[in-house]
């Protein structure tokens, strides 16, 4: 897979590529995908200025990947609603 770049080096992000990243993803690479360098990342969670809710873990910060979607505009797909197995009663 060829990563396309920015005209000032810093890598593009595909919405299939964030959506891969899973439930949460680093401070850096969330980052990454707001054209955020590591060192101002970090920096803005620090100060409580992060543009999403953040999961602080220990020292760590995680961001939860539907909150960077929802930031950049992107619409979460709607849960697929399966029917409605019927319940029994167990005796």
């Amino acid at each position: 897979m060829s990563t396309s770049r920015t005209a000032t080096g810093r890598r593009t992000w595909t919405e299939a590529e964030v959506r891969a990243l899973g439930l949460t993803t680093d401070i850096t690479t969330a980052g990454s995908v707001l054209g955020i360098g590591r060192t101002k990342a970090q920096e803005l969670a620090r100060r409580g200025d992060w543009p999403t809710p953040l999961l602080r873990l220990g020292a760590h910060y995680r961001v939860p990947v539907l909150e960077l979607l929802r930031l950049l505009g992107v619409e979460p797909p709607r849960p697929s609603t399966p029917e409605s197995p019927t319940l029994r009663a167990v005796r």
